[in-house]
């Protein structure tokens, strides 16, 4: 990878990330999850968990933290989707170090967008939500385990954006993610979930954002409704990292063999289709 496709990337990055602010649907898409997540949490603020004495939207903040992070995936399987079929991706092709540039803009675009999203959800929700315990090796914690979670579970999302032929099968993508995020103990501990789809949550890294996020922001009694008692630091580290060394592995591969595939008349194919289903 050049310097110039990194330059060229991170400019192109910080445009559709400044683009996205400017943009009144896609601000309105900024607003919408946070405040919606932060509704859930005032309305759980008072419910326990289990006669556990801890409230429920206390476990849960940190939990919805990690799943925004995960959604990053989807977030870019999409993009990529939908510039295949406009032409984006041929454009981004036939340019020197286009296809490396175009993806270093989207993992930037994305990342910011994820980054501000969590902004407008965590200041608020620090403030709203009682029972969190935020001291000093808090946000060191909580800045490693959002860096390593975008990394397990962006490049992911670039190996998914290439398989799935169209917009359409990126919505069934959509639901078998959503169906992991719901199984991963964001909204409700984990422990509270027969213990074979306990296993099943956590092979997939969203189980592991939402418990790196709790161990960073909740006081050390809350370990009591995790698995084992334990925050697990290690196994969170070694699974997430664990995602992020095979979607960096399988992206660029993914990516260029999509790429060699695009063509002219291959767009012109799928517009005509979209048209047709549009009508």
């Amino acid at each position: 990878m050049t310097t110039t496709a990194l330059r060229a990337g991170w400019r192109r990055g910080l445009i559709e990330l400044r683009q996205s602010f400017t943009n009144g649907a896609e601000v309105f898409s900024h607003l919408f999850w946070p405040v919606l997540m932060l509704v859930v949490m005032y309305f759980l603020r008072e419910h326990s968990f289990a006669g556990s004495g801890l409230l429920l939207g206390t476990l849960a903040l940190p939990g919805i933290l990690g799943m925004n992070v995960a959604m990053g995936l989807v977030s870019l399987s999409q993009l990529l989707t939908y510039e295949r079929e406009d032409g984006t991706l041929l454009r981004a092709k036939a340019t020197p170090h286009g296809m490396q540039s175009y993806l270093i803009g989207k993992v930037v675009a994305v990342s910011g967008g994820l980054l501000a999203d969590l902004a407008i959800f965590l200041i608020p929700g620090l403030l709203i939500i009682d029972g969190l315990d935020v001291r000093a090796g808090s946000w060191p914690l909580l800045a490693g385990v959002l860096v390593l979670g975008m990394v397990a579970t962006i490049p992911m999302g670039a190996v998914l954006g290439s398989l799935v032929p169209s917009a359409r099968g990126q919505g069934l993508l959509q639901l078998p993610v959503m169906a992991m995020i719901g199984i991963s103990g964001i909204f409700y501990p984990i422990t509270a979930l027969p213990e074979w789809l306990q296993a099943i949550a956590q092979a997939f890294p969203f189980y592991w954002l939402g418990l790196g996020m709790r161990s960073a922001l909740l006081p050390e009694a809350a370990v009591a409704v995790e698995i084992g008692q334990s925050w697990r630091h290690l196994e969170t580290a070694g699974v997430l990292l664990g995602w992020a060394v095979l979607g960096l592995a399988l992206a660029p591969i993914v990516l260029r063999r999509m790429a060699r595939k695009e063509s002219g008349s291959g767009v012109a194919a799928r517009r005509e289709k979209a048209l047709r289903r549009a009508i």
